[in-house]
């Protein structure tokens, strides 16, 4: 029997921070999020993930927007 294997996609690892939530983290948890996130994006762009149908900002917080 050959093995199931499930495709994982950007948005089943990108999850969306509220303002209020992204204010209840700490500077050090705000920093691993950045660097999970960006290594995950050198991950995907290793793949060739099509960044086509995203912007950078969609995919990492600024001051003004807050997601993860």
């Amino acid at each position: 029997m050959a093995p199931c294997w499930n495709v994982l996609s950007y948005e089943d690892m990108h999850i969306h921070f509220t303002c209020e939530e992204w204010t209840l983290l700490d500077t050090s948890q705000k920093n691993l999020y950045k660097d999970v996130m960006l290594e995950t994006y050198k991950n995907l762009n290793d793949i060739g993930y099509s960044w086509e149908d995203h912007t950078i900002e969609e995919h990492f917080p600024s001051s003004k927007r807050h997601e993860r």
